[in-house]
Protein backbone atom coordinates (compact mmCIF):
# COMPACT_ATOMS: atom_id res chain seq x y z
CA UNK A 1 0.00 0.00 0.00
CA UNK A 2 3.00 2.60 0.76
CA UNK A 3 4.45 1.49 -2.63
CA UNK A 4 0.80 2.79 -4.45
CA UNK A 5 1.27 6.35 -2.23
CA UNK A 6 4.63 7.07 -3.01
CA UNK A 7 3.94 6.19 -6.76
CA UNK A 8 1.20 8.34 -7.24
CA UNK A 9 2.84 11.26 -5.21
CA UNK A 10 6.04 11.01 -7.51
CA UNK A 11 3.74 10.93 -10.71
CA UNK A 12 2.18 13.77 -9.40
CA UNK A 13 5.24 15.82 -8.70
CA UNK A 14 6.78 14.41 -11.93
CA UNK A 15 3.60 15.60 -13.86
CA UNK A 16 3.61 19.21 -12.08
CA UNK A 17 6.57 19.62 -12.95
CA UNK A 18 6.71 19.09 -16.75
CA UNK A 19 3.84 20.92 -16.31
CA UNK A 20 5.63 23.65 -14.63
CA UNK A 21 8.67 23.35 -17.58
CA UNK A 22 5.76 24.02 -20.39
CA UNK A 23 4.64 26.98 -19.12
CA UNK A 24 8.43 28.25 -18.69
CA UNK A 25 9.77 26.98 -21.87
CA UNK A 26 6.75 26.64 -24.06
CA UNK A 27 7.91 23.22 -25.79
CA UNK A 28 5.00 21.09 -26.55
CA UNK A 29 7.01 17.69 -25.52
CA UNK A 30 7.16 18.82 -21.97
CA UNK A 31 3.30 18.82 -21.98
CA UNK A 32 3.38 15.72 -23.57
CA UNK A 33 5.51 14.18 -20.77
CA UNK A 34 3.20 15.83 -18.01
CA UNK A 35 -0.20 14.57 -19.97
CA UNK A 36 1.39 10.86 -20.00
CA UNK A 37 2.62 11.29 -16.24
CA UNK A 38 -1.03 12.32 -15.01
CA UNK A 39 -2.62 9.60 -16.82
CA UNK A 40 -0.17 7.14 -15.32
CA UNK A 41 -1.14 9.15 -11.56
CA UNK A 42 -5.06 8.32 -12.14
CA UNK A 43 -4.26 4.42 -12.93
CA UNK A 44 -1.93 4.03 -10.11
CA UNK A 45 -4.57 5.82 -7.96
CA UNK A 46 -7.38 3.86 -9.72
CA UNK A 47 -5.41 0.51 -8.83
CA UNK A 48 -5.08 1.58 -5.05
CA UNK A 49 -8.64 2.38 -4.68
CA UNK A 50 -9.51 -0.75 -6.60
CA UNK A 51 -7.30 -2.47 -3.67
CA UNK A 52 -8.98 -0.92 -0.89
CA UNK A 53 -12.32 -1.43 -2.11
CA UNK A 54 -11.28 -5.21 -2.74
CA UNK A 55 -9.50 -5.25 1.10
CA UNK A 56 -12.92 -4.13 2.33
CA UNK A 57 -15.43 -6.69 0.53
CA UNK A 58 -12.93 -9.34 2.17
Amino acid sequence: MLLFRFAIFFLLLAAGVSFAFYIGTGQERFRGYGVRLLKWAVIAGLGFFGVLLLERLL
